[in-house]
This record gives structure tokens, C-alpha cells and sequence, in this order.
């Protein structure tokens, strides 16, 4: 089974969001959604009590909370995930993310009887997961963590069963970015980018920036609908790609 570590998101099917103005568009964060797969393992259930997701980027950690309750991970095999958590962290340099587990929950069924799993560091510190990857600010992922249910369980000579979690993470982009600048600046104009049935709003600041994060990879049209005097404008067949940033360049709004 290939194995992959994701980072991603998807844009939603919104009739129209409203972001911030472009002066927040810094983009010291980019949204991080962290899913868990399974490679097969010969086990009738592999139950994780999964109680938080840390991510170390930019020198700063990250404490994403996990919702719900423990999960068998046999159920997510053959191209099927389950999303842990999801929050904004500092964009940079990401280097490490750690699953940290509950104490208790953990378990491993096997011909039908249950056993506790043991996990020597998961349940304090975590299971260290080392990812060297750059996350662009207004870059959205996803974090699949493909955990290898054949590698990760140790039988002792006692009859019980150690988890030494194997989880290969490899970051992926999933979502594109764009930025521009309106002259003159006090047409204050709102900026919709549209693709399809879905828009995304923002506004320009002061010095005529704006700023999409999180868009979808697509073809988009860009309406810039300004304050009186000035003219509605227009612009086509604006390419959005995972990963990138798209700068549009100089906007100039007539009167």
C-alpha cells in the first residue's frame, strides 16, 4: 500500500465568505487538517485513543485537539481516512509532528479476545513522527498518517502486545493562494474570486493588497466591485495550482 503523510484541505462550497483585509494576509499560518489511514494487519481491531496532535513548526508548537472517541483504524484501509483534527499553525519550517495517545483505550483484538496495547512513550511525549517540510503561509494541507497495523504491534514472550507505532507523514499541499493590489487604493473595492458555483470574498486595505489563502486549484474570475465613482472591473481565467501563491499583479480600477 503506498503510504502517505498529507497535509491538506479542500475549500468548501460556499455562496460567499468573507476574509479579513488584506493587511492580515502576513500569512503567519496556514490551516492544517491531520488524517489517519492503515496499512492491513492481521488483527480483527487495532482501537487507538488518539488525545492530541502535535505539531513543532517554525520553532513554535502546536497542540491540535482531538474530537471523539477511539478509533479502530482497520476501518480506514484501502483509500478510506478519518480526520483527527484541524487547526491554523505558524507557517515555516515543519519539523516534527508527534500522536500523542490516552492512557487508556488502546487495545488490539485478535481471534476475537481483547488486549490492552502498551506503548512505552505514545501515551507522555508521543510518537515522534519526523517531517522536514516548508508550509507556506496561505497554503492549506493535509496530514494523512498512514499507520502500518503489521509493523506496529509487538508480541511479548508473556502473551501481550506492545504498540510501536510505524506511521510514515508526507506533507502535501492541497489547496493554492492569491494576492494583488488595487490602484487607486481608495476605490476600496470588495474582490470576489469565483469558480463555478462557489465565491470567496475579501476587501482591500489601505494600500490597495488583497489576499485569498486556502483556494481550491482551479480556474477562477476575479470581480473587483468598487465604491462610487469608480467602475465594476473584471478579470478572466485566473489560475489557481496546489501549493503556489498567484499573484495577479497590479489592479487599475477606472472611473
Amino acid at each position: 500500500m503506498r503510504r502517505k503523510l498529507l497535509l491538506g484541505f479542500a475549500m468548501a462550497s460556499l455562496a460567499f465568505t468573507a476574509c479579513k483585509k488584506g493587511g492580515d494576509n502576513a500569512g503567519s499560518k496556514t490551516h492544517m487538517s491531520v488524517k489517519m489511514t492503515d496499512a492491513p494487519g492481521a488483527y480483527d481491531a487495532v482501537i487507538l485513543n488518539v488525545k492530541e496532535i502535535v505539531v513543532l513548526s517554525a520553532g513554535v508548537e502546536s497542540h491540535l485537539a482531538v474530537n471523539g472517541k477511539p478509533i479502530n483504524i482497520l476501518n480506514f484501509r484501502l483509500g478510506k481516512d478519518t480526520l483527527l483534527a484541524a487547526q491554523d499553525v505558524p507557517a515555516g519550517r515543519l519539523q516534527e509532528v508527534r500522536l500523542v495517545l490516552n492512557d487508556s483505550g488502546n487495545r488490539v483484538v485478535v481471534n476475537g479476545v481483547s488486549y490492552d496495547l502498551k506503548t512505552p512513550s505514545g501515551q507522555t511525549s508521543g510518537v515522534k513522527l519526523k517531517v522536514q517540510n516548508d508550509l507556506k503561509a496561505g497554503i492549506a494541507y493535509t496530514l494523512l498518517l498512514d499507520f502500518d497495523a503489521a509493523k506496529s504491534i509487538v508480541t511479548t514472550g508473556n502473551g501481550k502486545y506492545i504498540l510501536k507505532p510505524v506511521i510514515r507523514a508526507i506533507p502535501q499541499e492541497v489547496s493554492g493562494a492569491m494576492v494583488g493590489v488595487v490602484i487607486p487604493a481608495a476605490s476600496s473595492p470588495m474582490v470576489y474570486a469565483i469558480k463555478g458555483t462557489d465565491t470567496v470574498g475579501t476587501v482591500t486595505d489601505a494600500t490597495g493588497k488583497f489576499y485569498f489563502p486556502g483556494l481550491a486549484s482551479g480556474t477562477y474570475k476575479i470581480d473587483f466591485v468598487p465604491l462610487t465613482p469608480f467602475l465594476v472591473k473584471s478579470i478572466n481565467n485566473v489560475v489557481i495550482t496546489n501549493g503556489a501563491v498567484k499573484d495577479v499583479g497590479v489592479v487599475t480600477i477606472a472611473q
